[in-house]
C-alpha cells in the first residue's frame, strides 16, 4: 500500500537504534503516521547488522567507536561523517527522502543537511545536547576546540528549516543562540512510552541477598556524575555503616573502566555491580525491583538545562528519584524526588537513606513521580508536537 506521506531520513551518531529510546520512539511514530523511515546510526554490540529492517523502518549502520580527547573525537567525528553521507545517498537512492533529521552530538551533520538542500530536502534539527556547555563539561575549557563547537552549533541552527528542542531551556538556546523564529522551534520531551513499559513482580535474585536495590540508568562519561555517585556509596559505607544496599550501575560509556578501576581502588565492589548494556526486558526487571533511582548528574550549565531520561524511566517505573538539585531535573521530577545540595556526595548518600528508611515516602515519591508520566510527560503527550514539527518543515 503506497505510503501518505514522504519519505524520511535520521542520522544519529551517539547510539545505534533501537537502543536509543528517542530516535526509536520518533522513528515509530512517524512510520506509523505515515512516513517512509530510513534511520543512519551506528553500529554496536548485538546491533552489528550493516542493514535491516524493524518494524518497517530501514536502519543502515556503521562501524564506529568511542573516542577520548578532543583529537580523538576529531577523528571518530570525521569518519562518522564521512560514513553517515555515504549511508545517506544509499537511502536517498532508495526512498527520495523529502526530511533529513540530524541528532546530535555532534553538531556537523549540518553539512549532509546543507547537500541534501540542493536537492530540496528539509533539514531538521533533533538537539539533544548542548554541544558547547558539554566540550566545557568534559575538557574544563574554551580553548579552539570549544569556538569549533560553537561554529558548528551556529551553522547547525542556521541549516535548520526546524529545531526539536527537549525542553523550554534548548528552546530558549534555539532562540537566543540560533536566531530560530518561535515559530520554527518544536519541544519534543523524550519521554517513556506507557504502551511499553510494564512495571512487573520483583526479581529479588537480583538484589544478592540485600534488602535494598538502587539502580543507575545511563551514560557513563565525565559528564555524569559517576564519581559523584561513588563517593556517596563509599559515605553509604563508611560513615553510615550499612552493608543492606545493593549499588547496580547500568550502561556503559568512556569513563566505565576507570570507574571500575576506581570502585576497586575504594573497596566498593561488595556494594556495587556494574552491569555494562542490558537488554530492554532486563533493565526493566531491574527497575521493577528497586527502591529508588539515582540521577548524579553534576552541576554543570549543560547538566542544568538538560532533561535527564533516566529520571523520566524511573518515574515511569513508580522509582523514587534522587538528583542533584538542578533546574530540569526538578521540573521533570517535581514531588516525586528528593534533591540534594548540587555536587554535595555525602547529602546524596543522606537523601538515599532517608528514602530507604522509610516505606511510606518511597510509596509517596514514586506514586507522585508515576502520576506525572501518566498525565503529561509520556509519549503519547509528546509525538502530536513530532509530527507537527515536520507538517511545518513540509509546508511550502
Amino acid at each position: 500500500m503506497q505510503n501518505k506521506r514522504p519519505a524520511v531520513c535520521i542520522i544519529v551518531e551517539n547510539l545505534p537504534v533501537p537502543v536509543d529510546r528517542r530516535v526509536w520512539q520518533e522513528a515509530r511514530t512517524l512510520q506509523e503516521a505515515g512516513y517512509r523511515v530510513s534511520v543512519v546510526c551506528p553500529k554496536a554490540r548485538g546491533f552489528e547488522q550493516s542493514h535491516e529492517t524493524l518494524e518497517g523502518i530501514e536502519i543502515y549502520r556503521y562501524g564506529a567507536w568511542e573516542a577520548s580527547g578532543p583529537l580523538g573525537y576529531f577523528a571518530e567525528y570525521t569518519l562518522a561523517l564521512a560514513a553517515q553521507f555515504r549511508l545517506a545517498l544509499r537511502a536517498y537512492a532508495r526512498t527520495r527522502f523529502r526530511v533529513l533529521q540530524a541528532c546530535n552530538p555532534p553538531d556537523t551533520i549540518f553539512l549532509i543537511g546543507l547537500f541534501f538542500k540542493l536537492f530540496g530536502v528539509r533539514f531538521i534539527f533533533d538537539h539533544h545536547d548542548l554541544n558547547p556547555e558539554l566540550y566545557e563539561a568534559k575538557f574544563g575549557r574554551r580553548d579552539f576546540g570549544y569556538k569549533l563547537v560553537c561554529w558548528a552549533e551556529r551553522l547547525t541552527f542556521r541549516t535548520a528549516d526546524i529545531s526539536i528542542a527537549t525542553n523550554e531551556s534548548y528552546r530558549e538556546v534555539a532562540r537566543l543562540r540560533g536566531n530560530m523564529p518561535r515559530e520554527r522551534t518544536f519541544v519534543v520531551r523524550s519521554c517513556p512510552d506507557l504502551s511499553r513499559i510494564r512495571k512487573r513482580a520483583a526479581q529479588l535474585e537480583l538484589k544478592e541477598g540485600r534488602r535494598y536495590l538502587v539502580v543507575y540508568l545511563g551514560v557513563m562519561g565525565s559528564q555524569d556524575g559517576l564519581e559523584l555517585l561513588l563517593e556517596s556509596i563509599a559515605s553509604v559505607a563508611r560513615r553510615w555503616k550499612r552493608q543492606d544496599i545493593l549499588f547496580v550501575l547500568i550502561g556503559a560509556g568512556t569513563d566505565l573502566p576507570r570507574l571500575k578501576a576506581l570502585a576497586a581502588e575504594r573497596g566498593l565492589e561488595s556494594l556495587l555491580r556494574f552491569k555494562g548494556h542490558l537488554s530492554d526486558e532486563e533493565v526493566a526487571a531491574y527497575l521493577s525491583t528497586a527502591e529508588v533511582g539515582v540521577a548524579p548528574d553534576p552541576a554543570t550549565p549543560m547538566n542544568d538545562k538538560s532533561t535527564m531520561n533516566k529520571i523520566l524511566e524511573y518515574m515511569a517505573y513508580g522509582l523514587p528519584v534522587v538528583l542533584y538539585d538542578l533546574t530540569e531535573g526538578r521540573r521533570s521530577a517535581g514531588g516525586g524526588a528528593l534533591y540534594a545540595r548540587p555536587d554535595d556526595p555525602e547529602d546524596f548518600a543522606r537523601e538515599i537513606l532517608r528514602i530507604l528508611d522509610s516505606e511510606s515516602l518511597r510509596r509517596e515519591l514514586g506514586a507522585c513521580g508515576r502520576r506525572r508520566i501518566e498525565e503529561s510527560l509520556n509519549w503519547e503527550s509528546e509525538k502530536t508536537s513530532l509530527l507537527e514539527a515536520y507538517a511545518t518543515a513540509l509546508a511550502p
